[in-house]
């Protein structure tokens, strides 16, 4: 197959900002007197919007989410404007597929215009053609809208793209798109039950460029 697109999610996966994102969760839960049990983070990663805000209302037992969610991005904006850790292969995977002539977006729940700060202040928006945030589309991960959305602004239909991922949410999305995904799990491990909705598991970037060399010479 000849690929043409490489879509990648952003956080946990471009940046490692995952972690800055479930301390603040951690921060807001201890203010209002709510325990999070373990299985927060795999609901609430990669998520956006209504979907997001009926995990935080199931959690933090509020009838509405949005109240926390909105205070949860506005610290997450303030941390993130001093400093956004990349991730391990970054740099790499995106020459990789610049070289190659792959047209490559970012799809990500988070506000467009944090994506936007996020990918100028790493020094990297260069490398992308696109960006779309959960916020256009009309459904959210696990759904497939935003990366359908992302193949059609770079120009490729999703059957050759890739799709970049380090939540199983948005790996169940790449894959409902009809795009041959590769999960970098981030804060938990792959679960069985993700496996078959993966076209590879990789440690890192650096490993998935390696795979991705590979597929692209057979």
């Amino acid at each position: 197959m000849e690929y043409k697109g490489a879509i990648f999610d952003m956080d946990g996966l471009l940046f490692d900002t995952e972690r800055i994102y479930q301390q603040t969760w951690q921060e807001i839960a201890a203010e209002t007197g709510v325990k999070l049990d373990g299985s927060f983070v795999k609901a609430i990663s990669g998520t956006n919007g209504r979907h997001m805000c009926r995990v935080i209302e199931r959690y933090y037992k509020v009838p509405d989410g949005t109240a926390i969610m909105d205070e949860c991005m506005g610290r997450i904006r303030r941390k993130l404007s001093v400093h956004v850790p990349v991730k391990k292969g970054v740099h790499e995977i995106l020459d990789f597929f610049q070289k190659k002539g792959i047209r490559i977006a970012v799809a990500s729940s988070s506000d467009v215009r944090q994506i936007e700060s996020n990918l100028e202040t790493a020094g990297i928006r260069g490398y992308f053609s696109a960006v779309v945030s959960g916020t256009e589309v009309r459904r959210g991960k696990p759904e497939p809208d935003i990366f359908l959305c992302a193949a059609e602004r770079i120009g490729c239909a999703p059957g050759v793209c890739f799709v970049f991922e380090d939540s199983e949410n948005g790996i169940k999305a790449g894959y409902a798109a009809g795009c041959t995904t590769i999960m970098i799990p981030d804060l938990m491990e792959a679960s069985s039950d993700i496996l078959p909705y993966c076209g590879k598991i990789c440690r890192d970037l650096l490993q998935a460029e390696q795979e991705i060399s590979r597929m692209l010479k057979d």
